[in-house]
């Protein structure tokens, strides 16, 4: 069994009389992909930012590889590296220069430096590049270049705070391949994002934050499986078809695109659900299966958080 080098009791952050983290709890075992999920405002950022030193909490612990963030806090830095989520490069620099001038800022050897400037800048395909100035790269290439140098000093841990963002797809894609790889070497990656089908591809657990607290958490399928299984997914030429179906049938309607979605499991109620429809003259245009997403998972989620609220307001 893997250990945990992460862990988080208790944690508590509040601005004013706005809380922003709850009692917030989590584990995130060494070398995996742990992925925190949540609305803007959920506390993703806060809580990356109290476990890489630079707030505090104020109330509850923190251990990174076993070391408390508040009191231990520069042994933390020396296990940790933080990308945010824009790329913190100098454009004037190459990006030789940027691993260079990084690696004497955070007080390595000369010789360690530029040896694992050409390491890093072959890992992350900018051999080519290196000598360009970094205005001349793309958005991917910073991208890639900013995680290059939180690299330098071999972290055991590397918070990644919406990494992709601002990426086009292949990019992101490409940022995918390179965070398996950093993850396949022994990284231990916490990664926020509002991407779903990001966390989904990429992580070995899930964490879904909100309102500061951790609601639900599991690996991918273990959430998918929270909704359910199978849905059936119904579209109607017309909204009073589609409308006349649902008083007829338990799911939900999405009116913009006249389609029901029904839970199901079995062919044998999809043929009760199609007899049903054909006894009251009503014929979907088409059918479709469909398998719970993490989006299905994030808006339930998410949705019932409101809904109590509601009821105790």
């Amino acid at each position: 069994m893997k250990e945990n080098i992460i862990s988080v009791r208790n944690l508590k952050k509040s601005y004013g009389k706005h809380l922003v983290l709850d009692n917030l709890n989590l584990e995130v075992t060494r070398g995996s992909i742990f992925a925190l999920l949540g609305e803007n405002g959920a506390g993703k950022t806060t809580t990356v930012r109290i476990l890489s030193t630079l707030i505090q909490a104020d109330s509850g612990s923190a251990l990174i590889a076993g070391y408390d963030v508040h009191r231990e806090s520069k042994s933390v830095k020396q296990t940790i590296s933080l990308t945010g989520q824009y790329a913190a490069v100098d454009e004037l620099l190459t990006g030789e220069e940027n691993l260079l001038m990084m690696g004497r800022l955070n007080h390595l050897s000369g010789h360690l430096v530029k040896k694992r400037a050409i390491e890093l800048l072959e890992l992350f395909e900018l051999t080519n590049a290196a000598k360009k100035q970094v205005k001349t790269y793309s958005g991917g290439m910073r991208r890639r270049l900013d995680i290059a140098i939180s690299l330098l000093a071999s972290p055991q841990v590397i918070f990644l705070d919406e990494p992709t963002t601002g990426l086009d797809p292949r990019s992101r894609r490409n940022m995918w391949d390179l965070i398996r790889q950093l993850a396949k070497s022994g990284v231990t990656i916490f990664l926020t994002t509002q991407y779903l089908e990001e966390a989904d591809q990429l992580a070995d657990k899930i964490a879904v934050i909100n309102g500061g607290k951790i609601v639900e958490e599991g690996t991918a399928d273990e959430l998918k499986s929270l909704i359910g299984d199978e849905k059936i997914e119904l579209t109607f030429d017309d909204l009073s078809s589609c409308q006349l179906a649902l008083t007829l049938l338990q799911g939900q309607i999405n009116e913009s695109e006249r389609m029901i979605s029904i839970n199901t499991c079995s062919i044998g109620s999809l043929r009760q659900l199609l007899n049903t429809l054909y006894e009251h003259g009503l014929e979907p245009s088409s059918i479709d299966f469909r398998k719970p997403t993490l989006d299905d998972v994030f808006m339930d989620v998410t949705s019932r958080k409101r809904k109590g609220k509601s009821a105790n307001a």
